[in-house]
């Protein structure tokens, strides 16, 4: 039964990392397409805050820990619905020997990372308030760790990412924004989220 559970995380990682050169390939080739043909309509920046946590993908004491979390982000507006956002970020969380329901725990999930990569968002284009989606692709340069019943892993380094998050738009610019935010970490099997509150900031 452990061999077929290793087997099964080893294929669903292949899978995962086949899916993420697939999906970098598209950005890449959507971004340079985009720029080449001038599809950019505007650029802004969005400064975002938040509180940060960190979490694994299996435990039996549910564990999540709570940090910082910024980032900054190019905005390229192709249209009113959808924008490509390279972005930049950095996440610190640490374990307080605790799970969700206040009980001591030897379970423990960190990470101490700068965030790099790039997404694109999906928007309602409405004023005051326009829900959005995004996902793409990137990477973790840090520390992260995962001790649990069913992970171990102590590992610095540099590691690939998904992120995927969803929120409001807010104002009518729809220029602050409030989102929910998690980078899916495979390869040390643990997930790094935050929720965030962001400003949008027009560039000339």
């Amino acid at each position: 039964m452990t061999n077929f559970r290793r087997i099964q995380k080893r294929d669903l990682q292949l899978i995962v990392k086949l899916f993420m050169k697939k999906i970098l390939i598209v950005l890449v080739v959507l971004i340079s397409n985009s720029v080449e043909a001038q599809f950019i309509k505007e650029k802004a920046i969005n400064v975002q805050i938040g509180y940060g946590t960190t979490g694994p993908y299996y435990s039996i004491d549910d564990i999540v820990s709570g940090g910082f979390f910024a980032q900054g982000e190019l905005v390229m507006k192709v249209a009113s619905w959808v924008e490509f956002r390279p972005y930049a970020g950095f996440i610190f969380t640490n374990s307080n020997g605790k799970n969700i329901q206040d009980e001591p725990t030897d379970e423990r999930t960190e990470s101490k990372a700068f965030l790099l990569g790039g997404k694109i968002r999906l928007r309602a284009p409405i004023p005051w308030v326009a829900p959005y989606a995004e996902i793409g692709i990137g990477t973790s340069i840090g520390k992260f760790e995962t001790l649990t019943a069913y992970s171990n892993f102590d590992k610095s380094g540099i590691i690939y990412h998904i992120p995927f998050a969803f929120g409001l738009e807010l104002g009518r610019n729809n220029n602050v924004d409030i989102g929910f935010i998690t980078y899916f970490q495979p390869s040390v099997e643990q997930y790094a989220g935050a929720l965030a509150v962001g400003v949008t900031i027009p560039l000339e």
